[in-house]
């Protein structure tokens, strides 16, 4: 073989290994797929963005829950009988409000159950269809987040804080015409956590937790975890089932530039046995 012909073999290769380790992914994701659902008895739904650092061309390619996400796992709903369990595996930052909405009433709809798993993160849009569910399972130290409407790059609440601090006199149309749409949106989202709530807890309790979820407490990216959702009132679990992250292992985070910063030697670690 020539040089020529070795560099034609290596680009080959190197065109054809992405290729290759896609369909070797998607392969295997569709075989734990469904091994899960014969497990349990349920459709596997899985609403998994890990694109958050991927640049195409310089720019951030950002990855949320969109109008895109929701026809899918409508479509997938609609796809299976009412009485069969639909578990939904979520790791997202969140996304648009009406996407999200749109698939947290398709699940409060369902007759049989409807558990939602989170392997690390279900933030903001991620954390109002895990309202939805019959129960949510939490790893460890997986988090759910605030739904608090956000006006821009800003949440609505300051806006109305902004407003009640200072004189109409004293502030701009802009702000006070954002004001007006940050005080509609944070009462149709508290309507609609609490609609999603109702059945679990009586009507005064619903509204509670979804007043806590939605009117600015904390912060946007304020991390809820397995104890404070429990106290919370929310019907949370952390009995991880191991096939899910097993499974999560198949939506690598795509590469990026520099590589990342974590490494280790994969496999199981067990305390070294003594020896006489």
């Amino acid at each position: 073989m020539s040089w020529s012909d070795a560099i034609w073999v290596f680009l080959a290769i190197s065109l054809l290994q992405p290729l290759l380790l896609q369909r070797y992914l998607d392969t295997r994701r569709r075989f734990l797929i469904a091994r899960l659902e014969k497990r349990r008895g349920s459709r596997v739904i899985l609403l998994v963005h890990r694109q958050e650092t991927m640049r195409l061309l310089g720019f951030p390619l950002l990855r949320y829950i969109d109008v895109n996400d929701s026809e899918e796992v409508l479509r997938a709903i609609q796809l299976t009988d009412p009485d069969v369990p639909l578990d939904l595996i979520l790791q997202t930052p969140g996304g648009l409000a009406l996407a999200a909405l749109q698939i947290a009433r398709a699940l409060k709809a369902r007759n049989a159950p409807v558990t939602v798993f989170v392997p690390h993160y279900a933030m903001s849009g991620g954390t109002l269809i895990a309202l939805a569910a019959s129960g949510i399972v939490l790893s460890p130290h997986a988090v759910l987040g605030p739904i608090d409407p956000q006006i821009g790059e800003y949440p609505a609440a300051t806006f109305l804080k902004v407003v009640q601090q200072k004189e109409p006199a004293d502030l701009d149309d802009e702000t006070l015409i954002k004001a007006d749409i940050a005080s509609k949106a944070l009462r149709q989202i508290r309507d609609a956590v609490a609609g999603l709530l109702a059945g679990r807890h009586d009507e005064e309790r619903c509204f509670e937790i979804a007043t806590a979820l939605t009117e600015g407490r904390w912060t946007h990216d304020f991390p809820i975890f397995s104890e404070f959702a429990t106290e919370l009132g929310l019907n949370v679990s952390t009995a991880m089932p191991a096939e899910i992250l097993e499974l999560m292992l198949l939506y690598p985070q795509p590469v990026r530039g520099g590589g990342g910063g974590v490494e280790y030697l994969p496999g199981h670690r067990h305390k070294p046995v003594a020896r006489p």
